[in-house]
């Protein structure tokens, strides 16, 4: 090979190897960024800034052990999320909240939240209707047979929070008709039609995107990220008597629990 082949070749060989160096870096930035996020992100959603405003970046740097890019870069991510705005003179802001919703015990929206405002519901639409199979199959009655069906935007303090959309066994939920949905959750009014207290729930919880009619409900961009809350509820004697499929706005609610391990011990021979 000429010597300028070969000069050229090597000089080739060192740009490729600066991309990759730099790609790599950005992509560690990245990674660090979004972990500093992680953390911030708990610190603020439970009150750690006490006054509402986020340390300087440089403390921020010094405190974790990182770039000032990094800092910035974990900062956008927050605000991307809603979750801090940056405001001149002041500094990194915290503007917006998530409410705590516990998975550890069977409760309403407005039992659960009732530490962080006032709970109502707009009843959108109600009325029986023919089950859909999976549904029937769900709810154990007759294939085609009547529900009741209800759908409601929930509101905490004003704010939409939910759209939830609940199949009941007519049998009980004829009762539901008359009774006062707007202020009063679903389940204290199937005890008291029931003469039982319910006994467990299966949840199945994950991200779906927000179609348009979810979207305009809940004041959403349409296509963000929700939290689907499949929740099929029994009573004490465990017949099922509410299956729910509940829509969080995820900006504004976190799901948490405590989960205890269980030890599988050997079979005994």
């Amino acid at each position: 090979m000429p010597p300028t082949d070969r000069l050229r070749d090597h000089a080739g060989q060192g740009a490729a190897t600066t991309v990759a160096a730099h790609r790599t870096r950005r992509r560690l930035r990245a990674d660090r960024a979004r972990q500093l996020a992680d953390l911030l992100r708990r610190q603020l959603l439970t009150g750690a800034f006490t006054d509402g405003t986020l340390p300087h970046e440089s403390t921020l740097a010094a405190d974790y052990r990182a770039s000032r890019n990094t800092v910035r870069q974990a900062l956008d991510l927050l605000r991307a999320e809603g979750l801090v705005e940056r405001l001149p003179g002041v500094g990194t802001v915290v503007v917006a909240q998530k409410y705590p919703h516990g998975l550890d015990h069977l409760m309403g929206l407005a039992e659960t939240l009732r530490e962080h405002g006032h709970v109502t519901n707009e009843v959108r639409t109600m009325g029986p209707a023919p089950a859909p199979a999976p549904v029937a199959d769900r709810l154990r009655i007759p294939a085609g047979a009547d529900v009741l069906c209800i759908e409601r935007l929930r509101r905490l303090n004003g704010l939409p929070l939910s759209l939830d959309l609940t199949y009941v066994p007519l049998d009980i939920g004829t009762a539901l008709l008359g009774a006062d949905l707007e202020n009063t959750d679903v389940f204290r009014l199937l005890e008291a039609i029931t003469g039982q207290r319910l006994g467990h729930a299966e949840i199945t919880l994950e991200a779906v995107n927000a179609d348009a009619h979810s979207a305009a409900v809940l004041q959403a961009p349409r296509g963000a990220a929700v939290l689907m809350l499949e929740r099929l509820t029994h009573l004490a004697d465990g017949r099922p008597v509410d299956l729910e499929f509940i829509r969080f706005r995820g900006d504004r609610i976190t799901m948490s629990g405590r989960l205890h391990r269980a030890v599988q011990l050997p079979a005994a021979h």
